[in-house]
């Protein structure tokens, strides 16, 4: 993840390996030449592929989380996505692979970098089906893959932490 890019950059991340680049940043928080279409049509010019994600700071969506899976999962190769911080771009991230990594690396791997989500705990387990059946847990990430709760509203109870300290 990183913070805000501009088109000038994108050659260097195309250099460093990246093809595909999402951005999770919402137009309405930037000036016109960082809009989604600008960068795409500079990212596309180079041959990379260009995910528009818009994350809302404080309003993440679960439409956000798979659309985010979709578009890592749809890459030929490493994913740049990007926000004003990094911070919502992370959350996305860690949130879209809840249940293919251990819970601690999801938070670890970003902690690393300055950006905290042991908030997001709760969530991220509650995603995973921590405790959850293996069929139940593969079934309900087979539906997420193939978009058919997309307009569906889901409902976590997260229990409260009750672990001394």
């Amino acid at each position: 993840v990183s913070p805000q890019i501009d088109p000038a950059d994108l050659a260097a991340i195309k250099a460093a390996g990246y093809v595909t680049i999402i951005d999770n940043r919402p137009d309405g928080e930037i000036p016109p030449g960082l809009h989604a279409p600008a960068m795409r049509a500079a990212a596309e010019a180079l041959g990379l592929t260009f995910v528009a994600n818009p994350v809302i700071g404080g309003q993440l969506t679960m439409d956000n989380v798979t659309a985010q899976r979709a578009a890592i999962a749809a890459s030929a190769g490493p994913v740049l996505a990007y926000c004003a911080s990094g911070n919502r771009s992370s959350v996305v991230w860690a949130l879209a692979h809840a249940g293919t990594r251990p819970t601690d690396e999801l938070i670890g791997l970003p902690a690393r970098f300055g950006y905290q989500l042991d908030h997001l705990r709760p969530q991220i387990e509650a995603l995973a089906g921590k405790d959850a059946r293996d069929q139940t847990r593969e079934m309900f990430r087979g539906k997420l893959k193939r978009g058919e709760l997309d307009d569906t509203l889901i409902e976590i109870d997260v229990a409260e932490d009750r672990r001394p300290g």
